[in-house]
């Protein structure tokens, strides 16, 4: 038999040609099954991606990558941040100062930690301030008292731009004890709306108002140091304090959210193996389907042989259908699993507006929205092992086909 004459016979018992109904309903089977499988991975993957790319574009370009701070403050913050500024690895260095604040307005009240930071154009170019739409960022610049409010602190507070608010801050006196706490009164610049976690905690005064409130003198809580492998903060952390005098410490990014990504990760990779089980089930289902067609066209099989095909030519024609069957399937699923995944974030959104109901919020997710990145590595991955699935799920009928004896099979009909 040639090739193209063992490709036909496999097209045949594949798909709707002819009257093999049977081989083409289990074959369709099959096919179903996986371009379920497919497209259920792919779009689990995306979402898992998505949270993914949101950690590391979203929150981590809103976060310090690391923080070096020093245990009475830093007072010469200019001559320390050129020094920090010299590492290789660092891309950015901005002050801020840290406190704790309790916001007041009409009967609602809400704490928070307030940060001190450099709304200088430079300096807003990375971190919170990076943020905010152009003319909010202007407004807040040009208010002395001005304030900028996560976006859920401001809800609870029932507060909206332009409103004057209450600001409480502790103070301590030389000793540590708590000493008289300063009132001031705040207005309302802008509110902060990443969709991120940050959206619940963020207070933001100017850094020199900051540094008043908090006793600092004209000094600053620490730096922000932005570097520029997010995933080397640990090294580059401890080479800055080392190159710095007695009295600092370094926080990075994976003390304070490192946990979360890494939930991330493992999730992503729990359910990436749940799934390729399945696609390992839907492969399964192959050989059961591949079986069964065998048993169906043995006398077929019988009359190829007694024409000269051998039991080689037998085998190739049930492992093309078993290829066909999982080029099918994996064009099909990617396809399938593409389009869902892109349509993902308008669904759950449409969703939400229809049951009035949010089913991610920063209260409890960091991020407000379903997020989507769909990567072609992991289409590519997903269909080439789901192919590879297919092909070698079809070896074992191909090999009982063609160990059929076809005398013993046409007697059997023949009787």
């Amino acid at each position: 038999m040639s090739a193209y004459e063992i490709l036909r016979i496999a097209l045949r018992y594949t798909f709707a040609f002819g009257k093999g109904h049977l081989s083409t309903f289990l074959s369709s089977l099959s096919t179903l099954g996986l371009i379920l499988a497919i497209t259920l991975l792919i779009t689990v993957l995306s979402v898992m991606n998505g949270f993914d790319k949101e950690m590391r574009e979203r929150i981590l370009s809103l976060v310090p990558h690391i923080s070096v701070q020093g245990y009475d403050g830093v007072p010469d913050w200019r001559s320390q941040a050129e020094r920090m500024a010299e590492h290789p690895d660092v891309r950015s260095v901005r002050p801020f100062v840290a406190f704790d604040a309790l916001f007041l307005r009409g009967g609602d009240i809400e704490t928070t930690r307030g940060l001190g930071l450099d709304a200088s154009p430079a300096a807003a170019r990375e971190g919170l301030l990076s943020a905010l739409s152009p003319a909010a960022l202007a407004r807040f610049r040009d208010q002395a008292d001005g304030l900028v409010l996560g976006a859920g602190v401001a809800e609870r507070l029932g507060a909206t731009v332009g409103d004057r608010l209450t600001l409480i801050v502790p103070s301590l006196d030389g000793g540590g004890a708590a000493s008289a706490a300063r009132f001031e009164s705040v207005v309302l610049s802008a509110v902060l709306e990443t969709g991120t976690e940050l959206d619940q905690s963020t207070a933001v005064l100017h850094l020199a108002r900051a540094a008043e409130l908090a006793g600092l003198d004209g000094g600053v809580s620490g730096l922000q140091v932005g570097i520029r492998d997010i995933f080397d903060v640990a090294r580059v952390g401890w080479e800055l304090v080392q190159n710095l005098p007695p009295g600092y410490y370094s926080r990075n990014w994976m003390q304070s959210h490192g946990n979360l990504y890494a939930a991330i990760q493992l999730s992503r990779d729990l359910v990436s193996i749940l799934l390729f089980s399945i696609i390992a089930v839907a492969a399964f289902n192959v050989v059961s389907s591949l079986v069964l067609v065998v048993f169906d066209k043995q006398g077929d099989i019988a009359i190829l042989r007694t024409l000269g095909a051998s039991a080689g030519n037998i085998a190739w024609v049930f492992v093309l259908q078993g290829a066909l069957i999982g080029l099918v399937g994996v064009a099909l699923g990617c396809l399938c699993g593409v389009l869902l995944s892109l349509a993902v974030p308008e669904l759950v959104a449409g969703l939400e507006s229809l049951l009035d109901y949010r089913f991610l919020s920063t209260d409890v997710y960091p991020v407000s929205f379903l997020p989507v990145d769909v990567l072609p590595g992991d289409v590519l991955l997903v269909g080439g092992v789901a192919f590879a699935m297919c092909v070698l799920a079809a070896i074992y009928p191909a090999l009982r086909a063609a160990k059929l004896a076809p005398a013993l099979i046409l007697h059997q009909e023949a009787s």
